[in-house]
């Protein structure tokens, strides 16, 4: 197991104070790639040290890619307030920004990652943000009609018992986006994925290690 270095920051979205944690390989060996990493619901919870986040996170920093973890507004030592979505999608930005200059991270291999709603977040921004190369979502909240015209890597992984987030929706508007993408249903697996984080999280840093490569 390899250790990971973790540096605890403060993102300013303009002027909106955000909690957040950049998890870094111990040593990448020459700039790493990075993943903007956007937590589910924090109407029911979710935030940067959720289950599915850490998980990600610990095998990305495996694989030698840093996790860019972060609490939107209103989450956690956060400020402001929940917005419903659009306006954390300039959170993830924010958290995007930083990432991208920190001198240990190679800016032109950077993901973005989001899990149930920050699905909604990381999506579209994803699509939009030319510093973004590789997208994925966990059950994700996913956006009609988003990444149609989008010649990036995606990945969508949902489990096939959500009940959450209707499965059948996600792989509906999987399949109007276009290539590449890869698209994973996991059997017997819920919304939540207990007991199964190190299968999608292996799945998710495998898809970042073909779209991004390694530290060096």
């Amino acid at each position: 197991m390899k250790k990971t270095r973790k540096l605890k920051t403060t993102l300013n979205n303009n002027g909106i104070l955000l909690e957040a944690c950049l998890d870094m390989p111990d040593a990448p060996g020459g700039p790493c790639p990075g993943v903007v990493l956007c937590h589910p619901d924090p109407r029911y919870g979710g935030d940067m040290t959720n289950n599915i986040i850490m998980a990600v996170s610990w095998a990305l920093t495996e694989k030698g890619i840093a996790g860019m973890r972060y609490n939107s507004r209103g989450v956690g030592r956060s400020r402001g307030f929940f917005g419903g979505g659009v306006p954390e999608q300039d959170d993830a930005r924010a958290a995007l920004s930083f990432l991208v200059q920190q001198k240990e991270i190679d800016s032109g291999r950077i993901g973005i990652m989001g899990y149930s709603f920050g699905g909604r977040i990381a999506l579209p921004v994803g699509g939009g943000c030319n510093e973004i190369k590789a997208i994925a979502g966990v059950s994700p909240v996913v956006p009609p009609d988003v990444l149609i015209d989008c010649a990036k890597p995606k990945l969508i992984v949902c489990g096939s018992e959500d009940d959450v987030v209707s499965t059948s929706l996600v792989l509906q508007e999987a399949a109007k986006m276009s290539e590449p993408k890869t698209v994973e249903v996991i059997p017997n697996v819920d919304h939540f994925w207990w007991g199964y984080e190190e299968k999608v999280a292996e799945l998710v840093a495998e898809f970042f290690v073909n779209a991004l490569g390694r530290s060096g």
